[in-house]
């Protein structure tokens, strides 16, 4: 393919996911007038998709200047970096498969455009800027996070002191996981397994570790598809959650004996480990949908098997000494998004009117902030909902003054 018709392929493809944007499209729309963010400049570190392309495109209709990388070495849709280069000038450093050099030279190239607003999704840009780039910081009024695994390191952060400048949490707002996290993750993550392996989920054991959002999301397609699911956790409370909405619940020791298809979604490490591959069923399939790909022991994997060879794009099969095989998709990487396109364009337009409209918000309050993770403003997400329900042609109820007072009173009882 020439690279004019990447460009050109590129953005028949963005302009097909701002059709199932609205939300994103009229705040665009409305910012072309406003420029609320004339002058500021943004450095993303996002997915470079189609969702993602109408964001920044929403942000320089803003008047920002905006540069963007990627935050996965396997979630770039190479024809969307193009079209965003060529078609509409918002340098985008991004390769699918990059090595990890190049990943991190990739940021640098957008550090290099001395951001004061960073917009990040697994805090990969702000853990360069605090620990590589700190002269930037006198620049910088404030940022965004995109996911869970993000909002975990800036907090961490937080807490100990490092955090040198006010972020915003846009993964915590309720129109992001409630909606992107569970049904965006769920549908795209079985999405990838399945155009990696073209299996059958019906009738499989299907292991669901972490019952997060995400988990939750991901369980109930699968069961939705026909497989008996069962829930792996740690934490006690959505433990009992996935047992009272119908799952088994089960220690990861025994779900590795038991399972057919295992799907990790919990933000953390090794929770798939070397005493699990040695207890597996011949044919396993291991996928991951957490941000990073540390979920799976992949090293330890390796050290186990006696082989392991690529069988076809984004599976990897490791004999084990046994004779048996395990199959690894994606190279342990986000799976939605390394074998699939990641989540459909309906529940990223509310994600990213989240991340429009709170930059706009933090270049406004940015002088009030402290240096601290804060939630999405309230009236922010609920605007985004109403938005999206009016998108949809959808009419809810408005409060009665009467129900307003009865509602904000304590003398009214029984």
């Amino acid at each position: 393919m020439t690279k004019k018709e990447l460009v050109q392929k590129g953005v028949a493809r963005i302009n097909w996911a701002r059709i199932k944007m609205p939300v994103v499209s009229a705040i665009a729309e409305k910012w072309k007038e406003e420029k609320p963010l004339k002058g500021i400049r943004i450095g993303a570190c996002l997915h470079v998709t189609t969702e993602t392309a109408n964001l920044v495109i929403a942000l320089k209709e803003g008047g920002a200047s905006v540069s963007l990388c990627a935050s996965n070495p396997l979630s770039t849709q190479d024809d969307v970096t193009a079209a965003l280069n060529s078609a509409y000038g918002i340098p985008t450093y991004a390769k699918r498969g990059e090595d990890t050099n190049t990943y991190y030279q990739h940021i640098l190239n957008v550090l290099d455009t001395a951001p004061q607003i960073t917009m990040d999704d697994g805090a990969d840009l702000v853990s360069t800027i605090h620990t590589q780039k700190k002269e930037l910081l006198k620049e910088i009024l404030a940022g965004t996070e995109e996911t869970t695994t993000g909002v975990i390191r800036l907090r961490s952060m937080e807490k100990s002191g490092a955090l040198a400048y006010p972020i915003v949490a846009v993964n915590d707002a309720l129109t992001k996981h409630l909606f992107d996290n569970r049904y965006g993750t769920g549908q795209s993550s079985l999405d990838g397994i399945l155009r990696a392996t073209n299996y059958l989920i019906a009738g499989t054991n299907f292991v669901v570790v972490g019952y997060g959002w995400c988990g939750k999301g991901v369980a109930a397609k699968a069961r939705g598809m026909g497989a008996n699911v069962s829930v792996v956790e740690v934490d006690p409370l959505r433990a009992l959650e996935a047992l009272m909405d119908g799952f088994q619940v089960m220690n990861m020791t025994d779900a590795a004996a038991a399972g057919d298809i295992f799907l990790t979604v919990t933000g953390n490490k090794n929770v798939i480990d070397r005493k699990h591959f040695k207890v597996m069923k011949d044919g396993a399939i291991l996928a991951n949908s957490g941000h990073f790909n540390v979920e799976i022991n992949i090293e330890a994997l390796a050290q186990e098997a006696v082989e392991q060879k690529d069988v076809k794009e984004n599976v990897v099969q490791y004999q084990m000494a046994d004779g048996k095989k395990l199959f690894l998709l994606a190279e342990g990487r986000l799976i939605n998004l390394a074998a699939a396109e990641g989540h459909p364009a309906q529940v990223m337009d509310m994600s990213f009117a989240n991340q429009a409209l709170v930059s706009a918000w933090l270049v406004k309050n940015q002088k009030k902030l402290k240096k601290k993770v804060y939630p999405v403003p309230e009236e922010i997400d609920s605007l985004v909902a109403r938005l999206k329900l009016e998108s949809l042609g959808i009419k809810i109820e408005s409060l009665s003054p009467e129900q307003v007072e009865y509602l904000s009173s304590w003398q009214s009882g029984t």
